[in-house]
């Protein structure tokens, strides 16, 4: 099987040649991830290039290679290490609800830290140890409510895509605000086409304030609420298993 996982993954899982991750005058695997998170981190996935890591790790590009094969080996490995869970999803919670509240928001936490993991190719996610730690805690969260192995990882399923797509929307409503494209801009202009008549039920939205506000704590609200009403939905689910 090992000679089928794409390279990223081989090292990841301690499968491949170690040798050639050795450092060499100075530079290392390690090093070359962490350079390629921090670029990423500052300029955007778009930013990240073997030759960018390499100035800015102050090597000649071809040298990156004797430790990584190409870029999308170095993705792999970025995101794995981007995406390390916290200790604290392996402590104790009071119940399967407060453990899977405390998953998605240390999720959401890691994805706010590092947006352009949103942008990573998903086939770039799969498979790493990384991901396996954080499917392996969520799985434990639901043990001993009566849900089926199946349905413990349609749940995980269901609450991994909506942290991903509202970090991925707080990145984009962000980015158009810099850009001077923000929410109230979009509500101003709904605001002044939405006539009451062909648009009654925007009108009324937008007349009672949807658009008036849109800073950081917005966001975090909007994101406990869309968390809790997933929740809540998966709360009969586990209701009747447990019977």
């Amino acid at each position: 099987m090992s000679e089928q996982l794409p390279a990223g993954l081989e090292r990841l899982w301690g499968l491949a040649d170690q040798e050639e991750s050795q450092p060499r005058l100075g530079l290392s695997l390690e090093r070359i991830v962490r350079a390629a998170v921090e670029l990423a981190d500052a300029d955007g996935l778009a930013a990240v290039s073997m030759s960018r890591v390499a100035e800015r790790l102050g090597f000649a590009t071809m040298s990156l290679y004797r430790h990584v094969q190409n870029k999308d080996e170095l993705l792999t490995l970025m995101v794995n290490e981007a995406l390390r869970p916290p200790v604290s999803i392996d402590e104790p919670a009071t119940d399967w609800r407060a453990g899977l509240e405390r998953w998605c928001r240390e999720m959401h936490a890691g994805l706010r830290r590092h947006p352009w993991i949103e942008r990573v190719p998903v086939g770039g996610m799969i498979g790493t140890p990384s991901q396996a730690i954080w499917l392996d805690r969520g799985l434990r969260t639901l043990e001993g409510t009566g849900l089926s192995e199946q349905e413990k990882a349609d749940a995980l399923l269901l609450l991994n895509g909506y942290v991903f797509w509202e970090a991925r929307l707080s990145e984009d409503l962000e980015q158009a605000s810099t850009a001077g494209e923000d929410a109230p801009a979009f509500g101003a202009l709904l605001s002044f086409l939405a006539d009451p008549e062909r648009f009654p039920a925007l009108r009324r939205a937008i007349d009672a304030g949807i658009f008036d506000a849109d800073d950081q704590d917005d966001r975090d609200a909007d994101f406990d609420w869309g968390l809790a009403r997933v929740l809540d939905g998966l709360e009969p689910l586990v209701t009747r298993a447990g019977r």
